[in-house]
């Protein structure tokens, strides 16, 4: 799988899990894909200040990538 087909599976992901997100007045952006393995992405408006955020994180968002893109060993959110 090539940069652009894994940078492609995981905004796929992202587009899945995005209408949660803004049902709650939040949203997500993917900001890299390093080594193959680890996505950086960002949690915006109410999403940074909602404390269970690293849960959602874990669970439904590295969940989802995984299953677009099951080389991605690690999601992170990179704060603002």
């Amino acid at each position: 799988m090539t940069q652009e087909e894994l940078k492609q599976n995981v905004e796929k992901a992202l587009e899945e899990i995005r209408p949660f997100l803004q049902s709650d007045g939040g949203n997500i952006s993917l900001l890299s894909i390093e080594d193959g393995k680890l996505v950086k992405v960002q949690l915006e408006g109410a999403c940074t200040s909602c404390s269970v955020n690293q849960m959602t994180l874990k669970s439904g968002v590295e969940m989802t990538i995984k299953k677009y893109a099951p080389q991605i060993e690690q999601v992170i959110n990179v704060e603002a």
